[in-house]
C-alpha cells in the first residue's frame, strides 16, 4: 500500500526531477531510514498561522501590533501541540523526514538574555509535554537513543549569544552563557547579520573581522561546551573564529560562494577550508534564493557535492533552513484581519542597495522540489552522484554528532562518563 504523503505533491516534484532508478529510489530510502539524521539548523513542525478568530479578538481589545506579533510568535510552535488536528501532521511530518535530530533555533536573533529566554521557553514546553514522540537531547548519546527509540529529538541552538549587557567587564558579560548551556542551549550564533561587540555580520557592508571582545566570548564557547557558529558572520569575523576557536566552528546553514557569487550569506572556498581545518562542517541550506539556479534539488545538491568533493565528506551537512507548516482547519483560517504593520525587525539589511534585491526576497520563492518534508530524496540523490554508504551517513549526520561531541570535551558542566 502507497504511504500517505502531507506533502505528496512537493515529493513528486522532487521525483520527476531527480528520475531516480527503482534501484537508486529504493536504496536511497532504506539507507535513509537506517541512518542517524541530524540536522544542524532546521525547525521543529510549527503552524502555518493562528486561527483568525484569536487575532480578531486580541483587535477587538485594541491589541498593539507587538502584542500580536508576539502571541503569533508563540502560538506558531506550540500550536501544534495543543490542537489535536495540528499535532498529527506535526508527527507525520517528522516521520515523512526521518529527522532523528533538529538543531532547533531556540533563541533569539539578538544579545538580550530575556528575549532569547522567551523563545527557549517555548520549545522547552514541546519537548515537555510530548516527550514520547519529541525530546530535549542534553549530550549527543541522547540522539543516538532517540534513533534507537524510534523517536525525534531537539537540539537548542541560539541565533544570538546571550550578554548581561552592562558594559562593565568582559567576565561580568560573559556570565550568562553557562545559564543558557545549562538550560540545554548547545550552539550560538556569533553574529546575526549585523554587526554586534563580537565582530561584523554578513549583512554589513565592512569587512572588519573580530572584536578582541569576540576573541573572549569563543574562548568561553569553547571552555563551556557551545558550538561556535558562523552561518550568519561576515567572512573576515568567520576566519578570525576559526583562528581563535580551539574547538570545531561550524557555518550550520549557508551555501558555497562559488556557485552563487551574488548571496550575502555564502561562505567563500578559503572560510569553508578554514571551518574544516577546525574539524567543522559547513551546513547547506535550501533557500531558493541561497542556492541559486532555479532554486530546485538538483541546484540544492551541487552545494553539498561542491563541498563534499573538494574539502571532503567528512565537512558538510544539510540544514535546510524550513520547516513544514502544519495547515488550520478552514474554519480556523476564514476572514482573517488585517494586522498593523509594524516597523522592520532589526537584523533586516538596512542598505540594501549593496546586494541583488532579489537575493533578500529569502522565502517568496520556494521551489516544492527542496520541501522540508521531501529529504528522504536528497539522501536518493546522493546515492544517485555516487557517495558511498559511509559519506551519507557522515553528511546526513554523523558529522554533526562528530562535532556535537567534540564541543562536550572537558566541559565542567556535563558529569564525566565511563
Amino acid at each position: 500500500m502507497k504511504k500517505v504523503m502531507v506533502n505528496q505533491e512537493q515529493w513528486d516534484a522532487a521525483l520527476a526531477a531527480l528520475k531516480p532508478s527503482r534501484r537508486d529510489l529504493d536504496y536511497g530510502l532504506k539507507l535513509h531510514a537506517e541512518s542517524i539524521v541530524c540536522e544542524p539548523y532546521g525547525f521543529t513542525p510549527g503552524a502555518e498561522t493562528v486561527p483568525s478568530r484569536d487575532i480578531q479578538k486580541m483587535l477587538d481589545n485594541h491589541a498593539s501590533a507587538w502584542e500580536i506579533a508576539k502571541y503569533v510568535q508563540e502560538m506558531r510552535p506550540l500550536s501544534c501541540i495543543l490542537d489535536q488536528h495540528l499535532w498529527d501532521q506535526y508527527k507525520q511530518a517528522y516521520d515523512q523526514t526521518g529527522i532523528t535530530c533538529s538543531f532547533q533555533n531556540a533563541g533569539e536573533e539578538t544579545q538580550d538574555p530575556l528575549c532569547i529566554l522567551e523563545r527557549l521557553a517555548r520549545f522547552t514546553l514541546i519537548t515537555d509535554m510530548k516527550k514520547d514522540f519529541v525530546f530535549k537531547a542534553v549530550v549527543p548519546d541522547d540522539i543516538v537513543r532517540a534513533k534507537k527509540e524510534n523517536k525525534h529529538c531537539l537540539y537548542f541552538i541560539s541565533n544570538g549569544v546571550p550578554l548581561m549587557q552592562r558594559w562593565e567587564s568582559a567576565e561580568e558579560e560573559l556570565h550568562l552563557l553557562k545559564q543558557f548551556f545549562m538550560m540545554g542551549i548547545r550552539m550560538m550564533h556569533l553574529t546575526y547579520n549585523r554587526r554586534n561587540m563580537m565582530g561584523d555580520g554578513c549583512g554589513e557592508p565592512a569587512n572588519g573581522g573580530l572584536s578582541d571582545f569576540g576573541a573572549l566570548v569563543i574562548r568561553e564557547m569553547n571552555r563551556i561546551g557551545i558550538i561556535v557558529d558562523v552561518a550568519h558572520t561576515g567572512w573576515q569575523t568567520c576566519l578570525d573564529a576559526a583562528k581563535v576557536s580551539s574547538k570545531p566552528v561550524v557555518a550550520s546553514h549557508s551555501v558555497c560562494h562559488e556557485l552563487n557569487y551574488n548571496h550575502y550569506r555564502s561562505k567563500t572556498d578559503e572560510i569553508i577550508k578554514a571551518l574544516a581545518d577546525t574539524g567543522g562542517f559547513m551546513g547547506i541550506c535550501n533557500l531558493q534564493t541561497f542556492i541559486g539556479g532555479r532554486g530546485g534539488i538538483q541546484d540544492f545538491l551541487n552545494h553539498i557535492d561542491y563541498v563534499g568533493k573538494k574539502f571532503g565528506p567528512d565537512y558538510v551537512a544539510i540544514a535546510t533552513d524550513r520547516g513544514y507548516s502544519c495547515k488550520l482547519r478552514k474554519e480556523d483560517k476564514e476572514n482573517f484581519p488585517q494586522i498593523p504593520r509594524k516597523k522592520p525587525i532589526w537584523e533586516k539589511l538596512h542598505r540594501e542597495k549593496q546586494f541583488p534585491p532579489e537575493t533578500l526576497e529569502t522565502f517568496k520563492k520556494t521551489e516544492p522540489e527542496v520541501a522540508w518534508t521531501n529529504f528522504p530524496l536528497y539522501t536518493v540523490g546522493l546515492v544517485q552522484r555516487g557517495y558511498s554508504d559511509s559519506d551519507i551517513r557522515k553528511i546526513l549526520g554523523e558529522n554533526v554528532l562528530r562535532v556535537a561531541r567534540e564541543a562536550l570535551k572537558d566541559t565542567a558542566y556535563i558529569p564525566k562518563t565511563k
